[in-house]
């Protein structure tokens, strides 16, 4: 390229002797490149009519670049809360390791929910515009009578991603086996409803399963690898990592027992689903669950690592690959009405539905973009 040093980046030299080119600045991969504050020099022979255009450092230094809009220099804030983190939300986690938010100029900052509270009251205080939810959240407020304040407006999951680890490796395991058993557990909750629908759809009488309930994801695995329970019921990475670990073996998944279902799903307000930040981030969200289900494990594995220090690449990369051929990941955006009804024949089941609520009570069609 004329005009570039030889990692193929315009540098601030090239601009300076004013042997840079229109053609090689069309040619550089913006979305590798930050922002400069520094004034640009006019290029030899072209007087600009906007204020810059991408730029590198010198030779020896990372690349940046200059935005030719105002704009593009300004990355919009957008803030995502869990209400698990887990790579179970993929999706979610992908929007932004992926770079799929920063293409579409948001600058992510994401939180995980306390134990025992709602991510939706992070939509209500206004410390997140978008949070990782479940339908179930739009029931228990219906059950109370109470309007929800969110709407859920994409699916995350259309499967339940939970898997039975036991001590040893057991070919021929059955989920009779969890009669009579200690099996660590979530005391309540989404996970709880799934689990004893899961039992019930396997003939198991939940009644004589041993639960253990020594409190959340982080507290569940702890308690299993400290001794506890002859099984232990999580959502990956957290199974693989046992296994890698030698102080487990995954004996059975929960997903294929139940089936197509609205597991989890993404909330935001109706007037947030409004705007162009809601927009923004829902082309990147259908950008993401594309690569989702085009892109090899291994690789969307390297770019989440950051996010789950404590869990080895080959775990990430293996637990992935395994919530690929699931198939929770659907290309798709919109909460399906058939993934919505499912979600009210768990929940009826569990006891937790005064009626069966309607799709639009709970859910809203994702924002329109061109």
């Amino acid at each position: 390229m004329e005009g570039s040093n030889h990692r193929g980046f315009l540098t601030r030299r090239d601009f300076l002797a004013g042997t840079a080119t229109l053609a090689g600045l069309a040619l550089l991969p913006r979305n590798l490149l930050a922002v400069t504050p520094e004034p640009m020099p006019v290029l030899k022979g072209y007087k600009p009519k906007v204020a810059g255009y991408w730029v590198a450092k010198e030779e020896d230094e990372k690349p940046y670049g200059y935005s030719k809009k105002k704009e593009d220099r300004d990355m919009e804030k957008i803030k995502i809360q869990f209400t698990l983190f887990s790579a179970f939300y993929s999706p979610l986690i992908s929007t932004m390791s992926g770079g799929f938010l920063k293409a579409e100029g948001l600058d992510p900052e994401w939180s995980v929910a306390p134990p025992g509270v709602s991510a939706l009251a992070a939509l209500k205080d206004g410390s997140a515009h978008v949070v990782q939810s479940a339908l179930s959240q739009g029931f228990t407020s219906l059950n109370k009578g109470e309007t929800p304040q969110a709407v859920h407006f994409a699916q995350v999951n259309e499967m339940d991603g939970f898997f039975i680890t036991g001590r040893k490796a057991d070919p021929a395991f059955t989920w009779k086996k969890l009669e009579g058993a200690e099996v660590v557990m979530f005391e309540s909750g989404q996970p709880l409803a799934m689990l004893k629908y899961a039992c019930h759809k396997a003939s198991v009488d939940f009644a004589k399963v041993k639960p253990i309930c020594p409190g959340g994801a982080a507290v569940i695995d702890r308690a299993f690898r400290d001794g506890r329970g002859q099984y232990v019921h999580q959502q990956g990475p957290f199974p693989q990592q046992l296994q890698a670990d030698g102080l487990g073996h995954i004996v059975a998944q929960v997903g294929p027992l139940i089936g197509l279902c609205g597991f989890s799903s993404l909330a935001a307000t109706r007037g947030w689903l409004e705007t162009d930040l809601a927009k923004a981030f829902i082309r990147a969200y259908r950008k993401t669950r594309a690569y989702m289900n085009a892109t090899p494990a291994a690789d969307i594995a390297r770019a989440e690592k950051p996010y789950f220090p404590d869990i080895d690449e080959k775990v990430l990369t293996e637990c992935i690959a395994t919530y690929q051929k699931l198939g929770c990941w659907t290309p798709h955006v919109e909460i399906r009405q058939a993934a919505y009804e499912k979600t009210l024949d768990i929940f009826e089941y569990n006891g937790q539905l005064k009626e069966r609520w309607r799709y639009d009570q709970v859910c809203a069609a994702p924002p329109t973009v061109d």
